[in-house]
């Protein structure tokens, strides 16, 4: 799953691909930004007076699409090498497409590392909190805009010098939003009272590996509305969530809809899922019996209520919310996720959540 992005481009609405054409002026690949992003940060360095606080947002576009068709094997990636995510088929066409996301992912890594290095020669390293994080999943069908791991797991790397332990992974459940008061704590800021929030500092300081703070039992998400995806209407697929380590208990608001948009059979088909090769070879062989079971999945409609034991289903594949074996724990999933939703006055769980289906559009397709 890539690194997240700091006022990237959007999608492309049509769902045809046809690739894009070489890259110019010095970019390797086409739909990578000219934007010398590690230059930028020697700037700012230079900039800055002596001895002064600062703070600096990489906000890379990559590994955002639109990928130049291609470019993972011409940098002499190969097929074969691709770990193939549990949602997607086994075709040329997708490891081809995952290849291309992971140039994308190399270019990002690429001037992060050049930033550290400056960071290194300034002598600010050790004292320079860094977190490296995504903003979604991967950009393909049933991650990226969904509530299963797939689409909410990211990746999530922080270094503060001598302050945290080397080599660490820890287990317990991280908000992004978890990165607001920990870097206030960090830079020796009071938390205001009214942050939900919570610091990451007891986890990133402890000498404990996996669980190390019992709060961290359990994530929310949740989703309303990622684009005009609806035909004739501006709401979106509404859903929440709670994720323990064992379950993943799914609340879908609006059943009766498609979750990335309806098959209309033109260019605006799906328009949730991101444009590209691997999105079009599923809808273009959704027929074959080796994709049609994660065409529907990825595309088809859903229950309103989702449950996945995740000891026995890490790809999330197996709704039991309807099993009266797993009725206990649905029951008891559901009624945490009603009882955080209530406590943060989510207008889903309050009754009036349409609200969200009025608000305007000002992204553009």
């Amino acid at each position: 799953m890539g690194p997240g992005q700091l006022g990237g481009r959007g999608p492309k609405a049509e769902s045809g691909w046809t690739g894009v054409q070489p890259a110019q002026n010095g970019a390797p690949w086409s739909g990578i930004s000219k934007i010398d992003y590690s230059a930028n940060f020697r700037e700012f360095l230079s900039t800055r007076r002596k001895d002064q606080p600062f703070c600096f947002w990489y906000g890379g576009i990559e590994p955002h699409r639109v990928y130049e068709q291609g470019s993972g094997l011409k940098a002499g990636k190969k097929l074969s090498d691709v770990r193939l995510p549990d949602a997607l088929p086994d075709a040329p066409e997708v490891r081809s497409d995952l290849l291309d996301y992971a140039v994308e992912i190399d270019w990002f890594d690429n001037h992060l590392g050049r930033m550290i290095r400056l960071l290194e020669e300034a002598g600010e390293l050790e004292n320079t909190l860094i977190a490296v994080t995504g903003d979604n999943g991967l950009p393909f069908p049933r991650c990226k805009t969904n509530l299963y791991d797939s689409g909410t797991n990211v990746p999530l790397a922080i270094r503060f010098g001598s302050r945290i332990k080397a080599g660490r992974e820890v287990l317990d459940f991280v908000s992004l939003a978890d990165l607001a008061p920990t870097f206030l704590e960090a830079a020796g800021v009071e938390i205001p009272g009214e942050t939900t929030a919570l610091s990451l500092m007891n986890v990133l300081t402890s000498p404990k590996p996996r669980w190390v703070d019992p709060a961290r039992a359990a994530v929310f998400t949740g989703r309303e509305r990622h684009t005009l995806a609806q035909p004739g209407s501006t709401g979106g697929y509404p859903m929440r969530s709670i994720r323990t380590h064992d379950f993943l208990y799914i609340r879908n608001y609006r059943p009766e809809r498609f979750p990335a948009g309806t098959d209309t059979r033109d260019a605006g088909a799906y328009r949730d899922i991101d444009a590209g090769p691997a999105k079009q070879y599923m809808m273009d062989h959704r027929s074959d019996a080796s994709v049609a079971n994660l065409f529907e999945l990825g595309f088809g409609k859903r229950p309103a209520e989702e449950l996945y034991d995740l000891r026995a289903d890490r790809a999330q594949f197996r709704n039991l919310a309807a099993e009266p074996a797993s009725a206990k724990d649905k029951e008891r999933l559901a009624a945490a996720l009603d009882s955080q939703l209530k406590k943060w006055a989510d207008p889903r769980a309050l009754g009036n959540g349409d609200q969200f289906d009025t608000y305007k559009y000002f992204g553009q397709w």
